[in-house]
């Protein structure tokens, strides 16, 4: 369709690619702080739950608490740096200690470790220039779950290993990219008219200082 290249006053509109982004995850990741080692992760979403009231046979619905689910981060198992090696000490510094007999540790897990141990993640998308144009970050992120891939003398492919997240909430930062920014992409901003042009500039998701 040609609108996507087509120039209507405010730059060429291209779509966001699926496989423009980067993984920022300070407890997995070497001094870039980038896992180049990540080969794909599930954007954060919520839910919001309802009340439901009845009236007579009328049924009227509120909106509740936002809750916001767990995401997969999808890594190729390298052998230098081991990825499953890394996850080990992650959930060893999570508080995890193996019941190798009655007298052994008695620690326990605890989100303060777990938290401290992952350290800061972050999604980035990017634009064809290598700009990063989206920014998501998982606000207090611990590990849930770890799957180690699986193994078959039929398959000669990469093994993979999957990472279950659980955070409190997310925020989304909209950036200015190579193309002109709308203020109407900010999610939980008081945006305005909807297409309304207007300067660059980064919002969270969730803002102390916003209405």
């Amino acid at each position: 369709m040609s609108f996507w290249t087509a120039t209507h006053g405010i730059g060429n509109k291209e779509p966001k690619r699926a496989f423009r982004f980067k993984i920022i995850f300070n407890g997995l990741a070497d001094d870039s702080g980038y896992v180049w080692f990540a080969k794909k992760v599930a954007k954060p979403k919520f839910e919001i739950s309802e009340t439901e009231h009845t009236f007579l046979t009328h049924k009227f619905f509120y909106p509740g608490r936002v809750t916001w689910s767990e995401i997969d981060l999808t890594l190729v198992d390298p052998v230098s740096p081991g990825a499953t090696a890394q996850l080990n000490a992650l959930l060893d510094a999570q508080g995890y200690a193996i019941p190798a007999d009655p007298g052994g540790s008695y620690e326990t897990m605890s989100k303060g470790k777990g938290t401290a141990a992952v350290g800061n993640i972050q999604i980035e998308q990017l634009d064809s220039s290598g700009m990063t144009i989206e920014r998501w970050t998982l606000n207090n992120p611990w590990i849930k779950g770890i799957q180690y891939g699986e193994l078959d003398y039929g398959e000669d492919g990469i093994v993979e290993i999957t990472l279950t997240l659980r955070y409190d909430w997310a925020q989304c930062e909209i950036l200015a990219g190579d193309s002109t920014h709308v203020d109407d992409q900010n999610v939980g901003a008081d945006t305005g008219k909807i297409g309304t042009v207007a300067t660059p500039q980064s919002t969270d998701f969730f803002n102390p200082e916003g209405s």
